[in-house]
């Protein structure tokens, strides 16, 4: 109650020096009355302590919480570590490949591995670790092209669906469930034997088999971003903080950019690293059924196909290249869940 609403007799005045002002607990004989301050509680004790022991507090963003969180997931971070150095060997294939990917070794034909081809040689004696090497480069270099792609167009579809609703979200996520609906093998076997088996040029514009195969796939990769996209800006878009957004003159594109966008980040990534392994896999299923990229151009699946012919006397041909997309697709899929914890406080971290 104010000073001045109270009743005369109400009123108390108590005048405080700093000689008579001391923590509880620090009495001293002889001080007289002392008047004792409690301790702050939360946050200002936490400054207050720092203060008086000399330690500046550090403010930590949601960005660093979620760095926190993800380096605690140990099976993650190793599966980083294992794709940064799969990523290296491939774009360096060049200097880190011990021969070139045509090169003939007449002297080891059809070798199991050795000292000198640690993967052994092919029916044509060459060496099996650089044809390896080389496929990865050509292989890594797809999945992540049909990853970047297929985010851009499913985040986008995403966010305008879910942003304007209405006869947009109606048109948007029908033409969705429509590429959703259709047989994904069938239309990649069609598009694949009468698009991707050559050099394409549309108009001055030449693009090569692998683009030309990436471009396929990421036509039907980004249809389930696209419809979880639409769900988060659903639910974002009735926010007080885009009412505000709005009220304050901000364009429909700055809002979706600036302030929707970003809250939408943790799903895209996560689903982008899924989208790399994926097609990882799809691409290799491909080239092995003579569908996906052609020689001269190496890939994984590929080199599967020309291993199998072989059959079983020529195991080493096979295993390799297939144990090579395992370890990709494991590491891309425990990236995407330490991704998920770290950017889900609503997540334990389990490993």
């Amino acid at each position: 109650m104010p000073a001045a609403d109270q009743l005369p007799e109400d009123r108390e005045e108590v005048q405080l020096s700093a000689g008579n002002v001391s923590r509880p607990g620090a009495a001293r004989a002889g001080a007289g009355p002392v008047a004792t301050i409690e301790e702050p509680q939360g946050v200002a004790a936490e400054m207050e302590l720092s203060y008086d022991s000399g330690v500046e507090v550090k403010a930590r963003s949601q960005w660093a919480y979620a760095r926190m969180r993800f380096f605690r997931h140990r099976l993650a971070v190793a599966s980083l570590v294992v794709l940064f150095l799969v990523a290296a060997v491939a774009i360096f294939a060049k200097w880190v490949a011990p021969h070139g990917f045509n090169d003939q070794d007449y002297l080891n034909i059809a070798k199991a591995p050795s000292k000198d081809h640690p993967f052994g040689t092919d029916l044509l004696g060459r060496d099996y670790l650089s044809r390896v090497i080389y496929g990865l480069r050509t292989s890594l270099w797809v999945a992540f092209f049909v990853a970047i792609v297929s985010t851009v167009i499913g985040t986008v579809v995403g966010a305008f669906a879910g942003y304007y609703g209405g006869t947009i979200d109606n048109l948007l996520m029908r033409f969705t469930d429509l590429i959703l609906t259709l047989p994904g093998l069938a239309v990649l076997l069609t598009a694949a034997a009468f698009l991707g088996q050559e050099t394409q040029t549309i108009g001055p514009i030449s693009i090569s088999q692998p683009v030309m195969i990436g471009l396929i796939l990421a036509f039907l990769f980004w249809t389930g971003l696209a419809r979880i996209v639409r769900g988060v800006f659903l639910s974002l878009r009735e926010k007080e903080f885009v009412e505000a957004a709005k009220a304050s003159g901000a364009s429909d594109l700055r809002i979706i950019v600036r302030h929707i966008l970003p809250n939408c980040i943790g799903p895209i990534v996560v689903t982008m690293t899924l989208i790399i392994a994926g097609a990882i896999l799809v691409e290799a299923a491909l080239s092995f059924l003579g569908f996906g990229i052609q020689p001269p151009n190496p890939a994984l699946g590929s080199l599967i196909a020309e291993g199998n012919v072989g059959g079983l006397g020529y195991w080493w041909l096979v295993t390799f290249p297939g144990l090579v997309i395992v370890v990709i697709a494991l590491a891309v899929n425990f990236i995407g869940d330490g991704l998920r914890d770290a950017l889900d406080p609503t997540q334990r971290v389990r490993a």
